[in-house]
């Protein structure tokens, strides 16, 4: 292969780009002008597959068949992948009566696809085939055939699948998210198939990603100010709020860093022994238990509040959502509101802030009745550790 005497300019690459995406886009709106009884007939195949589907291809239709696989199994269609050569070796004892096969070339002539379907249809698995031609040896062995037509690659050359392995991963995507439509998955069912990513943490409940009980700070309504900080005192990483319960343990109001700045910037020392019940917040803003994240970001959002208590049904609190928990998955939703809290600092601390080296991270809390309360930032109070004091 000989070097490219020199280089296009870039207008001349852009354009070149432009023709190849072009190229996909218009063979992939041919396609679905096309698409007619047949690729219903496909949609009810799959939807009555009591096994899994099969997806199969060789080279490059076999990477987009891996991902088309990989599609289906992650919204509510059973489904693995199967190498035509290895089948052809002893790979076809994965297959069973139940199942459905999808094989995808564009000739529809690949030597160990044509030998795969032979074997299939030995089996009487039912077989839809994403091919160019009618005609190949493919389609004719298939129950289905969703037909692309004919399809000129893209590039200068014309020669590598490119045009054509874009259009079958997109009819794919059609046939999995149809077939998900029908089947009436959830956003529920996408999240618990989906536990490690961002988008399953995004549905998933509030209890997933919540601080338990033992992480935060909680104590009686009965007591001081004085008695809940001494009492609510831990080492490490704390909580910004801490929740305050009635006798029967039912969640009766909070006190946040911000309510502790505001009574301490007063300087009267009785403050400290006066009722925690009569400082605190009554009837904070809660969630139940099964309350979806997305619900309760929203709440943090909207009300520009920091934490948010966990109940049971009983009101009994079980945990606490914290803001900075939950932030890096919705940073467009929960930016401003944590801006919002920064910006009530003066420079040398929003910066510390911003860094996450402040000791106390600044609040902002809004009650149940929608009166918002910003927390000083020129107080900040350190009650250090056993171990730290000489």
């Amino acid at each position: 292969m000989e070097a490219v005497a020199h280089r296009c300019p870039e207008f001349e690459q852009i354009v070149y780009a432009r023709d190849v995406l072009r190229s996909a886009g218009e063979a992939i709106l041919t396609v679905a002008s096309r698409l007619g009884q047949s690729f219903c007939s496909a949609v009810e195949i799959l939807l009555a597959c009591q096994g899994h589907v099969v997806v199969s291809g060789l080279g490059k239709a076999g990477l987009i068949g891996q991902k088309i696989s990989a599609t289906l199994a992650s919204t509510g269609t059973p489904s693995l992948f199967l190498h035509p050569t290895e089948a052809l070796h002893g790979d076809l004892g994965r297959v069973r009566p139940d199942d459905v096969a999808l094989i995808l070339s564009a000739s529809g002539e690949t030597e160990e696809i044509v030998r795969l379907v032979t074997a299939l249809g030995e089996l009487a698995i039912p077989i839809i085939a994403i091919t160019c031609s009618r005609q190949s040896r493919l389609a004719r062995s298939a129950n289905v055939v969703l037909e692309l037509g004919t399809i000129e690659e893209a590039g200068h050359l014309r020669l590598a699948p490119s045009t054509s392995t874009t259009v079958m991963l997109a009819l794919g995507d059609a046939l999995a998210l149809t077939v998900s439509r029908l089947r009436g998955f959830r956003a529920e069912d996408f999240a618990r198939f989906h536990p490690g990513g961002s988008l399953g943490k995004k549905l998933s409940n509030v209890e997933d990603h919540m601080r338990p009980l033992a992480e935060c700070r909680i104590a009686s309504d009965q007591l001081t100010l004085r008695q809940v900080i001494v009492t609510t005192r831990r080492p490490g990483r704390r909580t910004g709020a801490i929740m305050l319960v009635d006798p029967e343990g039912r969640l009766s109001g909070i006190f946040t860093d911000s309510d502790l700045a505001k009574v301490l910037e007063r300087r009267e020392e009785p403050v400290l022994d006066a009722p925690i019940a009569d400082l605190m917040t009554r009837h904070p803003i809660t969630v139940c238990t099964g309350t979806s994240l997305r619900e309760a970001v929203t709440i943090l959002a909207e009300k520009k509040i920091s934490e948010l208590p966990v109940v049971d049904a009983e009101a009994r609190p079980v945990g606490l959502l914290d803001i900075t928990d939950v932030v890096a998955l919705f940073p467009d939703q929960l930016s401003a509101s944590r801006c919002s809290t920064l910006d009530d600092l003066p420079g040398q601390e929003k910066q510390s802030a911003e860094q996450g080296t402040s000791p106390v991270k600044p609040k902002r809390f809004r009650d149940s009745s929608g009166y918002e309360r910003p927390g000083s930032p020129g107080l900040r109070i350190m009650v250090p550790d056993e171990n730290e004091r000489h």
